[in-house]
């Protein structure tokens, strides 16, 4: 089924740009933050997935994220930059980077915890529990192929 036409589509009633506009509002909430830690939303999503082992590679970073592998690579180059994390070749095949915390990362990653879900609950104060699970379902329905 068709939900847009020519005849009635509007840029500012798109779901396209409510979500691209909610996304923005996060991200500024969520940098501003995340400041005093010296990291952004995006690299903050980087230090979460390799804490919680679901991510060692910047391929699966990439893949995870929704992030393209030129963005991620400079992403990393900043966080290494910063003393955050760690790159080594695989032994098994050289084309592999493996990626690492650092003391630093981890002690950062530790935090954010505590930090992100203050941010989101705020932008969440408004919906009841049936709300809220029903828009992490329907975006979830949306990103689906």
């Amino acid at each position: 089924m068709d939900h847009y036409t020519p005849d009635n589509f509007s840029l500012t009633q798109s779901v396209g740009f409510a979500i691209n506009k909610a996304r923005n509002v996060l991200v500024t909430e969520m940098d501003a933050a995340l400041k005093d830690l010296g990291i952004t939303s995006q690299q903050m999503g980087i230090l979460l997935s390799m804490r919680r082992g679901v991510a060692a590679t910047p391929f699966e970073l990439s893949r995870l994220l929704g992030i393209d592998t030129g963005l991620m690579t400079r992403m990393l180059d900043k966080l290494e930059d910063k003393g955050l994390l760690e790159r080594s070749r695989s032994l098994e095949d050289r084309r592999v980077v493996n990626l690492k915390l650092t003391g630093d990362g981890e002690q950062v990653a530790a935090r954010l915890p505590e930090i992100v879900p203050v941010v989101l609950n705020s932008r969440l104060r408004k919906f009841t529990k049936t709300e809220f699970q029903e828009l992490r379902r329907l975006l979830y329905k949306f990103l689906e192929d």
